[in-house]
């Protein structure tokens, strides 16, 4: 402890070189007591290292994470396969229908053109007469089942039109209502189309194309046009 060396009865304010030698004894004190705690044999000690602390990690989330990414991957590769399943089944449909629809193409075409070979070889066949007309037309019919004698069809002929193919009745109800009767047998367009008979011309002005269509309306009607007497 340092006494006080201030004089009694003297003022207690201290001048600067008072102060600063205080401050020069404080300074060495404290220099002596960090002294004193150097060990005797000069070497600096250290204090023992903390031991480190062990840390563990853990695989599990990664695994987890791995798994599910690796799941998402699984199914989106299965719908890719789905999609593409329903892909090739949509073109083998669109494939198949396409052959059966140029497979109806190809075997109608055929079958236009055995008609038209037919009629090209009946009417070789045919004089170009009402005779002709009439046996040509019964040879057509009875490849559909059409009944319809030569005789039936000769007799409402010759009273219909008097053997003219191009003969037309300007005068009945039918006329009037706009859609005249017309031909051999005097048929109206309407029962024309309805009635036409496959191997046959779509005019209806053609003798054997008029007559085969009209055997085909007695048909429906009537049984035959064997059993046709008046107007039918």
């Amino acid at each position: 402890m340092l006494k006080n060396i201030l004089p009694r009865g003297r003022s207690r304010s201290l001048n600067r070189t008072q102060k600063a030698a205080i401050a020069g004894v404080g300074t060495l004190g404290a220099a002596a007591v960090a002294l004193t705690a150097v060990p005797a044999s000069g070497q600096s000690t250290t204090s023992e290292a903390a031991p480190t602390a062990k840390v563990e990690y853990s695989t599990k989330q990664i695994k987890d994470v791995d798994a599910g990414v690796t799941g998402q991957l699984a199914g989106a590769s299965q719908k890719v396969a789905a999609i593409d399943a329903k892909k090739e089944a949509a073109s083998n449909k669109a494939t198949t229908a396409k052959k059966a629809v140029e497979k109806h193409e190809t075997k109608k075409s055929t079958s236009r053109s055995a008609e038209r070979t037919e009629v090209k070889k009946a009417a070789k066949s045919y004089p170009d007469n009402l005779d002709g007309w009439i046996r040509e037309a019964r040879a057509i019919l009875s490849k559909h089942d059409i009944p319809g004698t030569y005789d039936g069809i000769h007799r409402n002929v010759m009273r219909e039109s008097s053997g003219n193919p191009k003969a037309i009745n300007d005068w009945d109800i039918n006329a009037i209502n706009g859609i005249p009767s017309k031909g051999l047998l005097q048929v109206i367009p309407p029962t024309f189309k309805a009635y036409h008979v496959p191997g046959t011309s779509w005019d209806i002005y053609d003798p054997v194309a008029n007559i085969a269509a009209a055997c085909n309306y007695a048909a429906d009607k009537y049984g035959t046009m064997d059993n046709v007497d008046s107007a039918y």
